[in-house]
């Protein structure tokens, strides 16, 4: 009876990896049928009343809106304006002119500047740009996409300004703070390791490190301690952005230090007909104006300023809309959220750069069109997940794999977080489908809810390197439609180093907390 009750909970789970993974069906349309699947269950097998099923779905769809999706639509709006106008080709030139040396390239371009723009924005954009940008510069196509996978993977955790982080929080009842310090720390062995493997990668041989090594290390180390320490003191919002920056900076400053010599064989060729742009010091600082905005607002709102940050979130309302059991009152903050920010942030800067209101407000519109799909996949999949949750599902799920794998259980946790970006390509879909079950589980265990539930963000970042929603992606940005499976086989064996070594990390963890 409870292999049955597990497998009827696990329904709405395995109809999205057979939907999205066997049956190649846009999210969009799996998603509905899952809240469908899961709505059923809940009436006819765990019993819950019509009127509860209703406003769990409800709650989840309004907690997707409110503030998830409020973030992604101003973020992508963000780099939008920069695209709409024609200041994102000075950034790009900008990240360029520093070296020729594609070593040097690689950790500048796909892993600082990548971790940048999924940090700010995510949704593809971490991937496709660099990627772009990588096969321009004469790098091989497929390896342009390779190495933009692989340093796509841990930024992920904190991408769209935290959203995959905060989310799991919000869901799970936990401090996003002690989520996020947790979280960081986990990340930490991966974020040193990539970098070396991007290298490797680009010079075809671990002999590609020489030179490069301290360089290499530095970029890894001055990603992690500031994101670390953001994530611990600040919040999920803007860890990796720092981290990010922090990593480019160095990259940068210390390979003119360190790197005097360059042999041949890891020189990019120029091309002879390239156009060289010009442009003035203020137009480079009009060009990142938006993000440069963007980080000094939400710093200033953060909890770093009290006075701010306590203003913005007394403007509030709390509803009570889930009606059964465990209901608690949802609370709408309405200034304090990031999207409102990066929007205050998008709209100064597209000012700065020349655009003019009517201009902004078209590129939102066309913005948004963009994302409904996006936008509509998340409602109903978080309204998937509260119903499970709401429901029991969760727990019966949380219970079965405890009995099975027992005090093991953590060195799989990261394996399910995994799965769920694999079969949905977002973070943020890993942490609504799984985090419930992070947390039940820790509990069930007596483990600390919040390292084992940053374990599955952890573990979505893996998944996010061998998702086929990101690798068709990196494709479309280097025209190599059809080298699916070519990407696939060349990215599967770094999916799985990093779930065995975030399983240890996980597993190991917990015998300190």
């Amino acid at each position: 009876m409870e292999i049955l009750m597990f497998l009827l909970a696990m329904l709405p789970i395995i109809w999205l990896i057979i939907a999205l993974g066997a049956l190649k069906m846009p999210a969009f349309k799996a998603c509905p049928i899952a809240l469908i699947i899961a709505a059923l269950l809940a009436l006819i097998v765990w019993k819950l009343p019509v009127f509860h099923v209703a406003t769990a779905a409800l709650e989840g769809a309004i907690m997707a809106l409110w503030p998830i999706t409020i973030v992604i639509i101003a973020a992508v709006f963000t780099y939008n304006l920069c695209i709409h106008t024609g200041k994102i080709e000075i950034i790009k030139d900008m990240l360029t002119s520093v070296t020729k040396d594609k070593r040097i390239l690689v950790l500048i371009i796909a892993w600082g500047f990548g971790g940048f723009l999924e940090g700010m924005a995510g949704f593809g954009t971490a991937v496709a740009i660099p990627a772009s940008m990588l096969w321009g510069l004469g790098f091989n196509p497929i390896l342009s996409v390779v190495v933009c996978l692989i340093a796509n993977g841990s930024p992920t955790a904190f991408g769209s300004i935290g959203i995959p982080t905060i989310t799991i929080a919000n869901l799970t009842g936990l401090d996003s703070i002690r989520v996020a310090g947790s979280l960081a720390l986990q990340l930490a062995p991966i974020v040193i390791l990539t970098p070396f493997i991007l290298v490797m990668l680009t010079g075809k041989s671990i002999k590609a490190l020489k030179g490069v090594f301290l360089l290499t290390l530095i970029s890894g180390l001055a990603f992690i301690i500031p994101e670390y320490l953001v994530a611990t003191f600040i919040g999920a919002e803007l860890p990796v952005v720092f981290g990010s920056v922090f990593s480019m900076i160095s990259t940068i400053i210390f390979s003119r230090l360190l790197n005097k010599d360059t042999p041949k064989e890891y020189l990019i060729e120029e091309k002879k007909d390239a156009k060289k742009l010009t442009y003035s010091s203020g137009e480079a600082v009009r060009a990142w104006s938006p993000f440069i905005l963007i980080l000094v607002l939400l710093l200033i709102t953060s909890k770093l300023v009290p006075s701010i940050n306590n203003a913005l979130g007394a403007v509030k309302s709390s509803v009570l809309i889930y009606q059964g059991k465990g209901g608690s009152p949802y609370t709408f903050s309405w200034l304090s959220i990031p999207g409102v920010m990066i929007f205050l942030a998008a709209f100064i800067g597209g000012t700065l750069q020349g655009a003019s209101f009517k201009e902004m407000l078209k590129v939102l519109k066309n913005t948004m069109i963009q994302m409904w799909k996006t936008v509509f996949t998340i409602v109903t999949i978080i309204a998937t997940a509260k119903i499970m949750g709401y429901s029991g599902m969760i727990a019966q799920i949380a219970a079965m794999f405890v009995a099975i794998t027992g005090s093991y259980y953590p060195l799989v946790a990261p394996v399910i977080g995994s799965l769920g970006t694999f079969v949905t390509g977002s973070g943020t879909s890993s942490s609504v489908l799984f985090g419930g079950l992070q947390a039940e589980t820790a509990r069930t265990l007596s483990l600390s809810e919040p390292w084992l539930v940053a374990s599955n963000v952890l573990g979505a970042t893996a998944g996010k390197i061998i998702s086929p929603q990101n690798i068709a992606i990196g494709i479309a940005a280097t025209n190599q439609v059809g080298k699916e499976s070519v990407i696939f086989r060349a990215v599967i064996k770094y999916y799985l180093l990093f779930v065995i070594i975030m399983g240890l990390t996980t597993f190991i963890g917990l015998m300190f907390l």
